[in-house]
C-alpha cells in the first residue's frame, strides 16, 4: 500500500501536456491583452487607409 502511494507522488505521466496547455493558455491571454490595447489604434489606421482609398478613386 505504501509503495502505491509513493508511486502516485512520483508519477509524472501527463505532466508535459499540462505544461503545454498552460503555456498555450498564457500565450492566448497575452495575445488577447495586446489586441485589446492595440485594437483601437489598428481600427483608426485601417479607417484612415480606407478613407484615403475612397478619396483617390
Amino acid at each position: 500500500m505504501l509503495e502505491k502511494f509513493k508511486g502516485l507522488l512520483v508519477e509524472e505521466e501527463g505532466q508535459g501536456m499540462v505544461e503545454y496547455g498552460l503555456i498555450v493558455g498564457l500565450i492566448s491571454v497575452v495575445v488577447v491583452a495586446l489586441l485589446v490595447t492595440v485594437g483601437d489604434n489598428l481600427k483608426e489606421v485601417f479607417t484612415d487607409i480606407g478613407n484615403a482609398l475612397d478619396i483617390e478613386s
